[in-house]
């Protein structure tokens, strides 16, 4: 992941200088894609939606809204203790099998389930696993390589 700041301690919300921005993204319940990919469910039984994502490369993780969880059939694999900007703390559920995709590129993800939310939020591990890069100046992501998916190893 890249983020366009120099400042490491910079909050979430000046990672881009105008702050955070939306993206649309496109979610399944990655354990129908996979009965449908195995010839037990049709392909249009898939649940699936899209949803306006709030880019946040200073946030670690996928986060959805109840309601997204609700339409997708997904149910709580778990529980993860979350802090907020403001620092309160809470317990929220975690949900796994969720299969995101933004600019051709896929992949599945757990998420942290917040009751409030009318947005995703997409963080750091999302973009990383994606290889897609913030860029600022047009408030988007772009992929790193526009042919394939970079993985760095050693």
């Amino acid at each position: 992941m890249v983020r366009l700041k120099d400042d490491a301690k910079a909050t979430s919300s000046e990672v881009c200088g105008m702050g955070r921005f939306s993206v649309e993204v496109d979610l399944a319940n990655n354990h129908e894609l996979e009965l449908s990919a195995g010839g037990f469910l049709p392909f249009d039984r898939v649940r699936r939606l899209r949803i306006a994502g709030v880019v946040d490369s200073g946030a670690a993780r996928l986060v959805l809204p109840q309601s997204a969880c609700d339409q997708l059939g997904l149910v709580p694999t778990g529980q993860v203790g979350v802090r907020y900007a403001d620092t309160r703390r809470a317990q929220r559920p975690l949900v796994s099998g969720v299969h995101l995709t933004h600019l051709d590129r896929s992949g599945v993800f757990s998420a942290v389930v917040e009751p409030d939310r009318d947005t995703a939020l997409i963080g750091a591990i999302v973009l990383e696993e994606l290889d897609l890069m913030v860029d600022c100046s047009l408030q988007r992501l772009v992929p790193r390589d526009p042919n394939q998916i970079i993985s760095e190893i050693e």
